[in-house]
């Protein structure tokens, strides 16, 4: 029963979003994210970082997501990412899911899962690319709340964060959430949302007793990177 962690499909399989932007890397990557989702068992658990279909709504979404229901086995831990256009709320998401037949999907979402010994928490962070301001300061305040009531689900269990966006990076580090991280003693961080060229100024390896893991499918060859057997 193992876990995995990867981020940024960014699939668009009903919608015209080229990635090539981002370097030759992207060219064929629904191909190379099959590839690697054939390592993952109906057994296992995937934590899908944010970014997944570029999708407007659920309705353009659904072609993305039945590849993600078929092609990545296993339940399938869904954090929100700066892109998910399509998210709702849980109620209309859920429903969704359900009407479809993806039922491997859950939200990682003001709660957490049990993995063993280890509780999965997670949201989708803030970024120096949005200002904490006005209608942005509501919205990162809500962040800092949905992560701490995400670590307090979590309990005496040992902890482990999945979040869209990274916490730190080159030049900048979120305070805030920094310091829930540290204070309930989470022991690894999984973060996507970098491309390309930022790849080199992420922040991975251990900071403040935390250890961090850039998991964006770019960054991983678009194969999950497993966390536990």
């Amino acid at each position: 029963m193992a876990l995995y962690a990867i981020g940024d499909t960014h699939l668009s399989l009903s919608t015209n979003k080229p990635m090539d932007v981002f370097g030759g890397g992207w060219t064929g990557y629904v191909d190379k994210l099959r590839a690697g989702f054939a390592q993952v068992k109906p057994e296992d658990t995937t934590v899908l970082c944010g970014d997944l279909s570029w999708g407007m709504s659920l309705a353009e979404a659904e072609a993305d997501f039945a590849f993600l229901h078929r092609e990545l086995p296993g339940r399938k831990l869904i954090v929100k990412g700066n892109h998910d256009y399509w998210w709702n709320t849980a109620a209309k998401m859920n429903r969704f899911f359900m009407e479809k037949g993806f039922g491997s999907f859950r939200l990682l979402h003001n709660n957490c899962y049990e993995y063993g010994e280890y509780a999965l928490c997670g949201t989708r962070g803030w970024f120096y690319e949005e200002e904490q301001s006005g209608h942005n300061e509501k919205v990162f305040l809500r962040e800092v709340i949905r992560l701490e009531a995400s670590l307090k689900a979590a309990g005496e269990r040992k902890k482990l964060c999945f979040l869209h966006y990274p916490p730190l990076y080159q030049g900048y580090r979120c305070p805030e959430l920094l310091e829930l991280l540290e204070r309930y003693g989470v022991e690894q961080c999984f973060y996507g949302h970098l491309h390309g060229g930022s790849h080199r100024l992420a922040a991975e390896g251990e900071r403040g007793g935390v250890a961090y893991h850039l998991v964006s499918a770019d960054y991983l060859r678009f194969q999950p990177r497993k966390i536990f057997d």
